[in-house]
């Protein structure tokens, strides 16, 4: 007997903000200040939105892993967190692939990784589905700490472009902490 298809909300995030040189490896590449900073910032909004996760998805890379820490340390509720190595420099197909092996029983699933490949995922399964707004907000760039919201209703294994609709677009930054009266 299989379970009836069920409303499932998919969460993508691009990690934070990371160093650009020091590191002999990219893989191992962590976050800056500000991308700590942010991070957080992208689980309060999480929070304030009512959003808790069952299951995340995050690449094995040092910066996703710290954007992961820092979203649930600002109230975002926390999940089973699943390190998964495809999620790094993966393809759109390759993301989509991760996806679909969701844990059947998770409503709502994160995953945590990079560009170009998150904001393919997100391009690929909304197709213009949703939100305007968030759209409009999305087709202006997927930067750090970019959080799409992506609903549809079915199976984790049944997810394909243009099944999805396209709920809400953030950026998470934290608070300036630029002197008053500086832009």
């Amino acid at each position: 007997m299989t379970a009836a298809a069920e409303d499932r909300t998919l969460v993508l995030v691009r990690h934070a903000k990371a160093q650009q040189s020091g590191y002999d490896a990219d893989h191992e590449r962590e976050l800056t200040p500000r991308g700590h900073r942010d991070a957080a910032a992208a689980g309060r909004w999480l929070h304030e939105q009512g959003i808790g996760v069952d299951e995340v998805l995050c690449s094995t890379a040092t910066r996703a892993q710290q954007t992961c820490e820092g979203v649930w340390s600002a109230g975002c509720s926390e999940a089973d967190i699943h390190h998964e190595h495809r999620i790094y420099n993966a393809s759109v197909d390759r993301l989509l692939e991760v996806v679909r092996e969701a844990d059947a029983d998770a409503n709502v699933v994160m995953m945590v990784g990079h560009a170009p490949g998150i904001p393919m995922l997100a391009s690929l399964l909304a197709d213009g589905e949703g939100s305007e707004r968030a759209h409009e907000l999305l087709s202006e760039g997927f930067p750090t700490t970019g959080v799409a919201i992506l609903r549809f209703s079915g199976h984790w294994s049944d997810l394909a472009a243009g099944v999805a609709r396209l709920d809400r677009f953030h950026v998470a930054r934290a608070a300036s902490t630029a002197p008053a009266g500086s832009h």
